[in-house]
């Protein structure tokens, strides 16, 4: 069975089953396996003058675990290969975990404040109905790039394992790639890494935005404010999501009690926004998960 063909069953089984939770109530999901080992590699190689060394090192052997591993699932077949990849998929859980924002922001900025701290490490405890929106919207235009497009990216051009690294090095990344006094020198080497495998995906996500809301045009301003971004990379889904839209994103915000004057993204259009608009986010990401599944149908069917 081809790679685009395998691709293309996992997107539809992601979406209809997404994370079934009678599944990992009772086993440890791959994400949360693959944390346990970055922590493990964490308390073992950071440590003394040499955190750059032992970065490097962690970043090595994970990398070796997450390939050995792709190749030994993917041997053992489609039956086995297919619900794998759509495990590594997160179309329908990020939707799942954007809606409920929106959900609950129609009951009370309380409640929409639990929601979002759900998928945000920023501080949540203070924020308003549009910080919680942007937040919100912000976070589900950089997880479509890395939990759907770039996973899938990867498959398309590594197969199992080229996805598993991507998914082993990206969970690094979100638990040591800071830039603070523990993880500087240790998480550089995941930091950087994720930022390279990211490069592409990043950017293919912000022109599906884009073409799929006829603001193709307005690519120059995209690519504009994407290199404001703090991410050589999370700015550009972020970008053409904010002109898909016509909403202000980013902007200040609080990390750690500690506020942070960061750039705006489209900063001179709307800044005033609510659960209509995170629904509208929803019906972008859909219809982002809608041409990637018509591209990899087509490549399985003429290649």
């Amino acid at each position: 069975m081809s790679t685009a063909l395998s691709l293309m069953l996992a997107l539809l089984l992601d979406a209809a089953l997404g994370e079934p939770r009678w599944l990992w109530s009772r086993l440890p999901h791959p994400a949360v396996l693959m944390g346990r080992l970055v922590a493990a590699l964490d308390r073992s190689l950071n440590r003394g003058a040499v955190q750059r060394l032992g970065g490097l090192a962690a970043v090595l052997l994970l990398g070796f675990v997450a390939i050995v591993l792709g190749y030994a699932l993917s041997a053992l077949g489609p039956l086995v290969e297919i619900p794998c990849v759509a495990i590594l998929l997160a179309q329908r859980s990020l939707v799942q975990h954007v809606q409920a924002v929106a959900d609950a922001l129609r009951l009370s900025t309380g409640d929409a404040r639990l929601a979002v701290a759900m998928i945000v490490s920023r501080d949540c405890e203070t924020m308003g109905r549009a910080q919680i929106a942007r937040s919100t919207i912000e976070s589900a235009a950089e997880n479509l790039s890395d939990g759907v497009i770039a996973p899938a990216f990867w498959f398309l051009v590594a197969g199992l394992p080229g996805m598993v690294l991507y998914k082993a090095i990206n969970t690094a990344d979100s638990m040591i790639g800071y830039r603070n006094e523990r993880y500087a020198r240790f998480g550089w080497a995941a930091a950087r890494l994720d930022d390279v495998l990211n490069l592409i995906p990043a950017r293919l996500t912000a022109g599906m935005i884009a073409i799929l809301s006829g603001r193709l045009a307005a690519w120059p301003e995209i690519r504009h404010d994407a290199r404001q971004h703090r991410s050589p990379n999370a700015g550009w889904p972020e970008a053409a999501m904010a002109r898909a839209l016509n909403l202000a994103l980013a902007g200040p915000r609080s990390y750690d009690g500690r506020m942070r004057d960061l750039a705006w993204v489209n900063g001179s259009a709307r800044r005033d926004i609510g659960a209509e608009d995170i629904e509208a986010t929803v019906r972008m990401l859909w219809k982002v998960w809608w041409l990637s599944l018509v591209a990899v149908t087509a490549w399985a069917l003429l290649f």
